[in-house]
């Protein structure tokens, strides 16, 4: 083991139950991905695009498509990484935006990367927040 390497701490509290992202509440399947983008609605905002599509059962599955054009396999990876934190986080939104299902897709622009994670957070959850409000008028 390697001496700067950081210890882990014992007294660290484990993970609440039903903060992580289970593998139940991604989309993962290509036939998913493309129902939601040939059947779903649209919402914009300035750093991303958030394709939706209302189920008739299940709960909040998300997905995320990051192309090769925003970047080498680090940054694409890095990308996710933080739109997982963020939508790990937001999540409850979605969630309690009534009994149906919601299929999600987040479409990131390259400037993601460069957000500050306050701001990737803050509009993942102004997304969150448009989608559940249009769901609940229907």
């Amino acid at each position: 083991m390697n001496a700067d390497a950081p210890k882990r701490s014992v007294e660290q509290p484990a993970a609440k139950a039903g903060a992580g992202f289970p593998r139940s509440a991604r989309l993962l399947k290509h036939s998913d991905f493309d129902r939601v983008y040939k059947q779903g609605r649209r919402h914009f905002s300035s750093h991303m695009t958030v394709f939706y599509l209302r189920q008739a059962e299940g709960g909040a599955r998300v997905g995320f498509t990051v192309g090769r054009v925003l970047g080498g396999a680090v940054e694409r990876n890095r990308i996710k990484r933080r739109l997982r934190e963020a939508v790990r986080q937001r999540r409850a939104v979605l969630q309690g935006a009534g009994a149906c299902g919601i299929d999600v897709v987040i479409n990131p622009k390259k400037s993601v990367l460069t957000l500050e994670f306050s701001a990737v957070l803050e509009e993942v959850g102004r997304a969150f927040d448009a989608i559940a409000k249009k769901l609940m008028e229907k």
